[in-house]
Parts: C-alpha cells; sequence; structure tokens
C-alpha cells in the first residue's frame, strides 16, 4: 500500500485573545509539493522504517522515526494491536519548516495501518488518536479534503490554554469553510536553511509569552480574512487574495511569528513582492515562505534563487491541491 499526502501552507492564527469564548482558530491552503510518498507494509516483528536516501539530515531522520513509532505504537494501541510493520518512505519533505510534516507523517502512518487490518475512520478521528490538530485544523483538513480551509479554534472550556499543537492534547477543531483554490494561481515555495528554527519547548514559550494578543488585532485580521482573503478566493481575484496575504502578515500571532524569524525571512518576503507577487507570506512558524502568483511566476522563481544566494535549501513551483491524501494499493 502507498500512501501519497500534500503538504499545507499555514496563513494564519485567528484569535489568539479569546474574548468570545473560543482560542486558536486557522486558515490555510494545502500544496500539490512538497508531497510525502509512503509505502506501507505489515507482517513484521517490529516497526522498521526505511529512508529513500543515506543523505537526509540527522534531525529530519530522527523527527520522522520519533512520529513513526509514536503513531504506529497509538494506533496498534486503540485497535489492540501487536503487528508490526515496514515504512518505507519514497519522497518526505523537511521537518519544523512550515509544511505540516509531522500530522501528515503521523496521519499517514495511522491511516495505512487501518487499511492494512481493514478498518477506517475519519481524519479527525485518526488524528484525536495520534495527538494532531490540537492548535490548528488545517493540516488535518488538508488530509482529508484539500483546498482552502478555514477552521473554528477550540472552545476556552476544551482548551484553556494558549499552547501549539505539539503540546495541546485538544481535538481537531471544527472546519468553518473549505473551498477549492483557484488551480491556475501558481505558489512558490522558498524553504531556506536558516539558524533559530521554532518548535518544541522554544514554541510553547513563545505562545505563553505573546497571549493573549489584543483584542483589536484580531478583531482587525478576522474583518479581513471574511470580507477579503476569503471572498478573493470564491471570486478568483489575486490582487484581492495578495493583498490580504500581505497584510495578515502584519498583525496579531504571525506578526509575532516574523518578529522572531531569522531577518533574512523579512528580507525574502520584501524581494519576492518587489518582484510582482500578488501576496507573500510566511508559513506557521517558518522558514517557508511562499509567494501567490499567476503568469509572472518566472519573474518570481529568479527573485527567490537571487535571494537564496549561497545559502541551502529549496525553492518549489507548484500549485494548490484540492483533494486530501492518496492511497494505491
Amino acid at each position: 500500500m502507498i500512501i501519497e499526502t500534500p503538504s499545507r501552507l499555514h496563513v494564519t492564527l485567528i484569535d489568539l485573545n479569546g474574548r468570545y469564548g473560543r482560542i486558536d482558530g486557522g486558515v490555510g491552503i494545502t500544496t500539490r509539493s512538497p508531497s510525502l510518498v509512503m509505502e506501507a507494509h505489515d507482517g513484521h516483528d517490529d516497526i522498521q522504517v526505511e529512508f529513500p536516501s543515506s543523505d537526509i539530515p540527522q534531525d529530519t531522520l530522527n523527527d520522522y522515526q520519533e512520529k513513526i513509532f509514536s503513531a504506529a505504537d497509538k494506533m496498534n494501541e486503540y485497535l489492540s494491536l501487536e503487528g508490526g510493520y515496514h515504512f518505507k518512505l519514497k519522497e518526505i519533505f523537511p521537518s519544523h519548516s512550515g509544511l505540516g510534516s509531522g500530522t501528515q507523517l503521523s496521519l499517514a502512518v495511522a491511516k495505512a495501518i487501518l487499511k492494512m487490518n481493514h478498518q477506517d475512520l475519519p481524519a479527525r478521528k485518526i488524528a484525536e488518536i495520534v495527538g494532531r490538530g490540537g492548535t490548528s485544523g488545517i493540516g488535518v483538513a488538508s488530509f482529508e479534503s484539500g483546498g482552502f480551509i478555514m477552521d473554528a479554534g477550540h472552545k476556552k472550556s476544551i482548551k484553556k490554554d494558549f499552547l501549539p499543537s505539539s503540546a495541546s492534547l485538544a481535538s481537531p477543531p471544527p472546519v468553518i469553510a473549505r473551498y477549492d483554490f483557484p488551480k491556475d494561481w501558481k505558489i512558490i515555495l522558498a524553504i531556506p536553511h536558516v539558524e533559530g528554527k521554532v518548535f518544541g519547548d522554544g514554541e510553547v514559550n513563545i505562545f505563553q509569552k505573546y497571549c493573549p494578543i489584543p483584542v483589536e488585532e484580531v478583531q482587525e485580521l478576522t474583518h479581513l480574512l471574511f470580507m477579503k482573503m476569503m471572498p478573493a478566493v470564491l471570486e478568483e481575484d489575486l490582487d484581492s487574495f495578495g493583498e490580504s496575504v500581505n497584510s495578515a502578515q502584519d498583525i496579531g500571532f504571525k506578526k509575532i511569528e516574523l518578529k522572531l524569524q531569522n531577518p533574512f525571512i523579512r528580507k525574502l518576503i520584501d524581494n519576492l513582492r518587489n518582484a510582482g507577487a500578488a501576496g507573500v507570506g510566511m508559513s506557521s512558524f517558518g522558514p517557508t515562505v511562499y509567494a501567490v502568483t499567476d503568469t509572472n511566476f518566472q519573474d518570481i522563481l529568479k527573485a527567490a534563487r537571487d535571494s537564496m544566494g549561497d545559502k541551502t535549501g529549496e525553492i518549489i513551483l507548484t500549485a494548490a491541491q484540492n483533494e486530501g491524501a492518496k492511497i494505491y494499493k
């Protein structure tokens, strides 16, 4: 069995104030590439992991192995199984880079175990079992259905503290909007290898230090998302969508995320905007920067390459994916 998952861009968290009884909420876009492709086999005595090459960074190897073992153990426990599996990763994408690799990997492993044991569950239930989606529901919804997604966050009676998904035990939040993202819009991803990636305890500390966000910023961001960004997707209005992405970078928690990133990220964003991209933003805590455009994507790609210079990293031309993960038997 082979499972292919998309990646996702996390545009912004919506409400890290909570005045009206909910916190979190998120907006995101499912992307066709980079993708995770994993082959799974049962009938083994233990859990085995095989990677596509030997030159993968050690931190990525460790992160993938940890998530695979965790997801497999949790799903086995849920199903009262003791079986072993061989997971062969054919394609991967960088961990802790703002593309949602942890959720896609965990859900793919759990889904494969379900299918190999002739069972199935909805993506939200799988996410609960493996412990994903505790802050944002974008990754879970991307795995399930793809597209442009907005989720409603969590009731404060269920999730009492401001925490990232890695430290939250809350269930994935409900999706309140899901639309096909325009197929003709190109998405350029610039994924630089920079110092100071934010994850783990460092991410928890940031939530604790900077939240709650002033309610006035939450109100401004919500107005922008519901009265500009969402209609722009529906009406395929690239200029309005790009303007809303640009504006969102300087409001609420996204402003904090950018402030704490390597200064190179802000410079990269400015360069891609100056090259003519309609909208440019940082996905989640970065360091992935995304640009949305239509006809001038070659100019944006050149600007990305020129900006990256001698820095290592990847530049990817992709588009939205309006469907979820795919399973091939």
